[in-house]
């Protein structure tokens, strides 16, 4: 490798691998959002964006929109029906919101904040910054997919355009560089990985009456953070769920067969 080669690579490792984000609109209701929103991603070298439930998909009024370049991210538009489907092969979600507050909406990040997380997270994991419908935002159940919340400081009127908002988030991941030295993030387990582990780990807290059975989600909720904070990996999500099938199994055994 000659020295220029060298110096391109350091450059690469103390910021965001943007090779490996991916921008997800859920349910966008207006074609010429979507376009908006590729262009405001061009801007800052982002090239995947994915589109979940779309009311509207007029490429001639996206392509208006996702103007030179940018239209490369609509040719290469990815559809998908179900968010946690469209979220399965990524190894780190963040969900935006604007109303905070409530068990769901806790500790968000500003921009700035989490585009430094994302730098040694970025390096061997696929990240999905994901955006709700441009009226009402995403839900509490769709924020529990996701392993960190963002929010954007505004002045009082908290409302901002779709592709502003991509573009504010974008814009501070593109800035961001910090020195990985001390901080490198393994390759983590997958949704699709995390959410059967997820599953499996709530029936199994239900069956022994560890998590109460009238509102499990929000018992889970905790568990989804504390896993999110520390990350796992595949091999360790494997050891979760071989545990709750033992404790499964025991279970089963001892009550088809209660002692005298």
């Amino acid at each position: 490798m000659s020295a220029n080669q060298l110096a391109t690579a350091s450059r690469q490792d103390n910021r965001v691998n943007l090779n490996h984000l991916a921008i997800v609109l859920h349910k966008p209701r207006l074609a010429e959002n979507i376009g908006a929103t590729a262009r405001a991603a061009r801007n800052m070298g982002l090239f995947h964006l994915v589109v979940v439930q779309p009311e509207d998909l007029d490429q001639e009024r996206m392509l208006k929109m996702a103007t030179g370049s940018s239209a490369e991210l609509i040719h290469n538009l990815s559809v998908h029906a179900d968010l946690a489907a469209a979220l399965g092969p990524f190894e780190y979600i963040v969900g935006t919101t604007a109303r905070l507050g409530g068990s769901y909406r806790q500790s968000p990040v500003t921009p700035r904040d989490l585009a430094r997380q994302l730098i040694p997270i970025s390096q061997n994991n696929q990240i999905a910054l994901v955006f709700g419908p441009e009226n009402w935002g995403l839900t509490n159940d769709e924020l529990a997919l996701c392993h960190a919340l963002v929010t954007i400081p505004t002045g009082d009127f908290r409302s901002l355009n779709l592709a502003q908002a991509v573009l504010v988030v974008a814009y501070e991941i593109f800035l961001a560089r910090q020195d990985l030295a001390d901080r490198f993030v393994p390759r983590l387990a997958n949704s699709f990985q995390l959410e059967a582990m997820y599953a499996e780990l709530q029936d199994t807290l239900m069956q022994i009456n560890y998590i109460g059975h009238q509102n499990p989600e929000l018992w889970m909720l905790r568990i989804r953070r504390f896993f999110s904070r520390h990350g796992l990996r595949a091999a360790e999500v494997q050891v979760i769920r071989g545990i709750c099938r033992q404790i499964d199994w025991y279970v089963r055994r001892r009550f088809s067969n209660p002692s005298p």
